[in-house]
C-alpha cells in the first residue's frame, strides 16, 4: 500500500484529456514524448504530479498506449537520478525526424511477454520487476494509481446524462465465445480474466469527493465493449448479463489490463454523454458530459489524488 501522489490519467480522445487537464487545475503541462508517437501531458506542480495520456479509441490501443506510459515511469522516472541512462541510437542508424532520440529511456533485452502478464499477487513484487531490478538497480513503481477517464454511456434510469460513474468494477462485456447455450466469458473459458474490480475504499473516496461538491455519481461496474451498444436489444442483454452495470465506454479494461501488469491501482472514472441503446445523435450531451468530468477532476485533484491515504492493487 503507497499514498496516492503519481497518477496517470488516460483518455481515449483529446477532447476528454481537456477536460481532465482543465479540471486538475494544476496549470499548464510540459510535453513529454514517448516512444510510438505518444505525448504525455505532464502536470508536475502541487503535492501530485498528475500525467495525462491520450491512448486512442477501443481497448487494444488505450492498452498498448498505457502500457507503453507504465514502461517509460518504470524505466526512466522511477530510476534513481545517478542510475538514469539515455537512449541513444548507433550514429548510422539514428533518424532524423523522431523526438525520442537522446532521451532518457534504457537499452534493454527484449522481455518475452509471458514474463509481463498477469497482476502481482498481494505482497508479490509486480511481474516486471525481476527485469526493471536487472537494468535499473533502485527502480521502484511506476505511479500510485492509474485513472481510466471519458465520457460513456450510461445505463438508464441507474446513470442519467451529466452524471459522474465511478467504477466498482471495470469489465470486458464482450471477451468470450458465444455458444448454443448462451455467452460464455473468458474466464468460464479458461483463457484469462475478464474483470478488474476497484478496491472499495478508493471508490468510498472518490464518491465522498463528488458528494461534497454536490456533482451527481453513481457506483457500479463500468462495461467495456469493442462495438458500442446501438439497439435496444443489445443494451437489455448488457444490463441481464451485468446486473447493475452503470455506464458502457470502450477503453477501461484495457487501462486496467496494462496497469494490473504492473501491479498500480486502477479506477474507471465516466461522465454520461447518452443513454445505452438506440443511436439517437440529437439526445447526446456530449458538451455537458465534457463538463462534468472537467468538475469530477477539479473536486478529485485537492482531495483524493492529494490524500495521505492509499489503495491497493487488485490480485
Amino acid at each position: 500500500m503507497v499514498p496516492v501522489r503519481r497518477i496517470l490519467i488516460v483518455t481515449a480522445v483529446a477532447a476528454e484529456a481537456d477536460s481532465v487537464s482543465a479540471g486538475l487545475g494544476l496549470g499548464a503541462p510540459e510535453q513529454l514524448p514517448l516512444p510510438g508517437g505518444l505525448v504525455l501531458r505532464r502536470h508536475p506542480g502541487g503535492p501530485v504530479r498528475a500525467d495525462v495520456l491520450v491512448g486512442g479509441v477501443g481497448p487494444a490501443a488505450v492498452a498498448a498506449a498505457t502500457g507503453t506510459a507504465l514502461a517509460y515511469a518504470t524505466l526512466v522516472d522511477a530510476a534513481p537520478t545517478d542510475t538514469k541512462p539515455t537512449y541513444a541510437a548507433p550514429t548510422d542508424t539514428k533518424p532524423t525526424d523522431t523526438p525520442f532520440v537522446d532521451t532518457p529511456f534504457v537499452d534493454t533485452p527484449v522481455v518475452d511477454a509471458a514474463g509481463l502478464g498477469g497482476a502481482a499477487a498481494d505482497g508479490d513484487a509486480p511481474p516486471y520487476a525481476p527485469f526493471v531490478d536487472a537494468a535499473l538497480p533502485g527502480a521502484g513503481a511506476p505511479y500510485d494509481l492509474v485513472v481510466s477517464a471519458g465520457i460513456a454511456g450510461g445505463f438508464q434510469p441507474l446513470a442519467a446524462l451529466g452524471a459522474v460513474v465511478v467504477a466498482t468494477d471495470v469489465v470486458a462485456a464482450d471477451l468470450g465465445a458465444q455458444t448454443p447455450d448462451g455467452y460464455l466469458t473468458v474466464d468460464e473459458l479458461g483463457f484469462g480474466r475478464s474483470a478488474h474490480p476497484v478496491p472499495d475504499a478508493l471508490t468510498s473516496r472518490i464518491a465522498a469527493a463528488l458528494d461534497a461538491g454536490g456533482l451527481p455519481h453513481v457506483r457500479g461496474p463500468v462495461l467495456t465493449v469493442s462495438t458500442v451498444t446501438g439497439t435496444a436489444d443489445r443494451a437489455a442483454e448488457l444490463a441481464a448479463r451485468h446486473p447493475g452495470a452503470a455506464a458502457e465506454a470502450m477503453e477501461g479494461f484495457g487501462v486496467a489490463e496494462a496497469a494490473a501488469a504492473y501491479g498500480v491501482p486502477v479506477v474507471e472514472i465516466r461522465a454520461v454523454s447518452n443513454a445505452v441503446g438506440p443511436r439517437d445523435r440529437a439526445a447526446w450531451r456530449i458538451g455537458e458530459a465534457l463538463g462534468a468530468l472537467r468538475q469530477a477532476f477539479a473536486l478529485l485533484s485537492p482531495t483524493v489524488f492529494v490524500s495521505t491515504g492509499s489503495v491497493e492493487s487488485s490480485p
